[in-house]
């Protein structure tokens, strides 16, 4: 079933996208603070997400890469988050076969998520294919393009080959989520430094591992526990 989604999404996002190496600059969180928290900014972090709740189809990488990394300087961010319908999510993923009668709870469900979440790339994976199953392809192409371009802010902070270098993640979810894009299965996870680096087999893919920087998380997770 998550592989029949997958693979949907990525005929929606074209890969293409992704054949080619993309440029990135690694992240200056006091820049994006700095940013977000100016009214007279065009990253002025309410009406970004204002932009982005609207479904706004003119937002940059940019723009997606302030509102995704912004994120951590909200009071809601937390490293730890979970959907608060996971259970009920999960059931439907499990499925072999979805009904239709399943897919308007599915939307409900996706959609709760992504209000108290809005970088849910697995609810927003979800509600692509769930849309297009039931017919309405503007909201899977919509639901898909939020999905795309968060994806093009992640990859636009690194290139994976080094901790120096790496992913900025905000979630460890996204980690498996990019992996499972591209059908990459990972070995192992290990910290180094200010990144989780997974390592995949031996010989099998052209790098053996990909570094994902969770500096962020790190923090919140060390603020959580004071």
């Amino acid at each position: 079933m998550i592989r029949k989604i997958f693979i949907l999404v990525l005929l929606f996002m074209g890969v293409h996208v992704f054949s080619q190496e993309p440029a990135f600059k690694i992240p200056d969180y006091k820049a994006i603070e700095k940013e977000i928290k100016d009214k007279n900014s065009s990253y002025y972090y309410p009406k970004l997400m204002e932009r982005l709740v609207k479904n706004d189809t003119l937002l940059t990488t940019d723009d997606y890469q302030h509102l995704y990394l912004g994120y951590v300087f909200q009071p809601k961010y937390n490293a730890f988050w979970r959907s608060p319908d996971e259970k009920k999510l999960r059931e439907f993923y499990g499925k072999e076969q979805l009904d239709t009668k399943d897919y308007d709870e599915i939307i409900k469900l996706a959609n709760h998520s992504l209000s108290d979440f809005p970088f849910d790339l697995k609810q927003l994976n979800f509600l692509s294919y769930i849309y297009h199953l039931k017919g309405d392809e503007e909201a899977a192409k919509m639901a898909s393009l939020k999905f795309h371009n968060i994806l093009n802010a992640i990859f636009s902070t690194g290139d994976g080959k080094q901790c120096e270098t790496g992913f900025h993640v905000i979630l460890v979810e996204h980690e498996y989520l990019m992996l499972n894009v591209f059908e990459i299965e990972s070995k192992s996870q290990a910290l180094v430094g200010n990144c989780d680096y997974l390592s995949f087999e031996k010989g099998k893919y052209k790098v053996d591992g990909i570094y994902f920087n969770i500096e962020k998380m790190l923090e919140n997770e060390s603020k959580a526990l004071k």
